[in-house]
């Protein structure tokens, strides 16, 4: 979804996701809806509000859109928790986005040290703890004595028990979730990172099961069946995610790459019918296009299909061809060369060396085939030599 930026705070860039200018009026509108029982919980807590007055006109709506406002403002919050400890841990943070659930604070890198994780993970609950605890302090202080202070003490009361509410569903273990990371920090105390990743993620697998169950049940409740949704496939990829890089540990591009020697360049000046033909022949759908012994361009079976069959003899590799090469060098570790493929939606890099020599390419088939070896066996690391997706075992 497209998001917008709407501040900075740090120097963190802030920014809404649309789905966030969906959810924002839902909750007004649900705060606004139930201020009767609202109240009725609120005066359990010390309060002495009476639903009669917050309930008149527009008023109801004016609370839920402030207090919609302030529980967002209380997400900000959380997430600049984590990411002012995530920053001095020497952690960048990319942006803070408020979404559909919630916040989310995008880290350019996560730690791999247990102690910076606990640390990092557990800084937003506490910040939100704090949030609601000045709340209720407010809400407890402020006097209910006309219209205006007690719909004052009514938002004070709301975001003291929905900040400390956040907390307490964030420590829960739906990994990726705040106490999902406080979870795999502690396994990771005594076990290898990529281990204590993959039991967190199974523990949220199934709490984002339960949760979606939950949501199943009446009153039916899209809204944590989506969440469940998130939890899970967020658990399902950064898992996935781990493992990769904890496989690729020491493995360059060179050691997985299809070498240039066996690799077949097409001439720019060959008609698109011998392309399919030499693809249907050879098996591959994707192949260089060299000029002058200069790699010039890439063509893939998508470019030939977008030529009509009758017109395909017409047509040249060099009228279909993709001239902006993406390309990585061959000492670029692997986990860097698939980045580039997801963030650039392509099925393969050109591999170039500091003189822009072609020495390869680099599709999706060759880490995943990679990836299977090195899980087969884990003692096993790339040969010296570089050859492609050839590894030997370790002394």
């Amino acid at each position: 979804m497209r998001r917008f930026r709407i501040g900075s705070a740090f120097g963190i860039p802030i920014q809404l996701d649309l789905t966030f200018l969906l959810v924002l009026p839902l909750f007004a509108w649900i705060i606004g809806s139930q201020v009767t029982p609202t109240v009725d919980l609120l005066n359990q807590f010390g309060g002495n509000l009476d639903a009669a007055v917050l309930t008149t006109d527009l008023l109801p709506w004016l609370l839920g859109i402030t207090a919609a406002i302030g529980l967002f403002a209380g997400v900000v919050l959380h997430e600049l928790g984590h990411s002012l400890i995530a920053t001095r841990f020497g952690y960048p943070i990319e942006s803070i986005t408020l979404w559909l659930f919630g916040g989310i604070a995008q880290l350019e890198e996560m730690p791999e040290n247990w102690k910076q994780e606990f640390t990092i993970a557990i800084a937003g609950p506490i910040v939100s703890v704090l949030v609601g605890t000045v709340s209720l302090i407010g809400f407890l202080l402020v006097p209910s004595t006309n219209t205006a202070t007690a719909s004052l003490q009514f938002v004070l009361g709301y975001l003291a028990l929905m900040n400390i509410a956040l907390a307490g569903f964030n420590m829960l273990p739906g990994f990726p979730m705040d106490g999902g990371r406080i979870l795999r920090a502690l396994l990771a105390r005594n076990k290898p990172y990529a281990r204590a990743t993959e039991i967190a993620a199974e523990v949220g697998k199934g709490f984002a099961i339960l949760l979606g169950l939950f949501g199943l049940f009446p009153p039916f409740n899209p809204l944590l069946i989506g969440l469940a949704f998130f939890i899970y496939i967020g658990a399902e990829g950064e898992s996935r995610q781990t493992v990769m890089r904890a496989a690729f540990e020491g493995i360059t591009v060179a050691d997985v790459m299809t070498t240039a020697d066996r690799v077949t360049a097409v001439d720019p000046k060959m008609s698109v019918q011998e392309l399919i033909e030499t693809m249907f022949r050879e098996r591959h759908t994707g192949y260089p296009v060299e000029r002058s012994d200069r790699i010039v361009g890439l063509v893939t079976l998508d470019d030939a299909r977008s030529v009509r069959e009758v017109e395909r003899d017409a047509y040249t590799v060099g009228d279909v061809m993709t001239t902006e090469l993406i390309a990585v060098g061959p000492d670029d570790d692997v986990m860097t060369a698939l980045t580039e493929l997801e963030q650039n939606s392509v099925g393969r890099l050109v591999v170039l060396d500091e003189d822009d020599e072609f020495r390869g390419l680099l599709t999706r088939s060759d880490i995943m085939t990679a990836l299977t070896i090195i899980k087969s066996n884990p003692n096993y690391k790339a040969d010296d030599e570089g050859e492609a997706t050839v590894f030997e075992p370790q002394p």
